[in-house]
């Protein structure tokens, strides 16, 4: 009986420590991020005119529905969802942002688990861009969902 309850609990152990991995790479994307401002829905709403607004999900969900007026400059993700992410293995037009670097704009994605828009704001920065909007909070679904503006 010992036996067959060590089998089943080293088991379940080992199941578990499996699974790790795939639990962690559905993690949320941080709460914040140092040199971005973190903006939702009604923030968004109230300024979506005012500024470019890039939206960095692939080009098949953009096609299906996006912030009216919105730029599609997708974020092509191979690397894990982490904040140790390997850019290396992503690939991403930098160049289709403002040349003025000090411009003003929104980034958004699906929301908190969507891990494109974080990347994008990483590699961003990294381009000088010092006035970034990060749309995570609630991103496309809520936007659509609140019956705002969207083509």
């Amino acid at each position: 009986m010992v036996k067959r309850l060590s089998k089943a609990l080293l088991f379940t152990l080992i199941m578990a420590l499996i699974s790790l991995p795939a639990m962690a790479a559905h993690a949320p994307t941080p709460d914040s991020l140092a040199g971005v401002t973190v903006v939702g829905d009604e923030w968004v709403k109230d300024n979506y005119k005012k500024m470019k607004v890039y939206d960095v999900r692939k080009k098949a969900e953009y096609v299906e529905g996006h912030v009216a007026g919105s730029i599609s400059v997708p974020y092509d993700e191979k690397s894990e969802k982490d904040v140790n992410f390997d850019a290396s293995k992503d690939k991403f037009d930098t160049g289709a942002f403002p040349a003025n670097k000090n411009e003003s704009f929104v980034l958004y994605c699906n929301g908190p688990m969507c891990w494109k828009s974080y990347k994008a704001a990483i590699l961003l920065m990294k381009e000088g861009y010092k006035k970034m909007f990060w749309y995570r909070n609630d991103g496309f679904p809520s936007w659509k969902e609140k019956g705002y503006p969207v083509e």
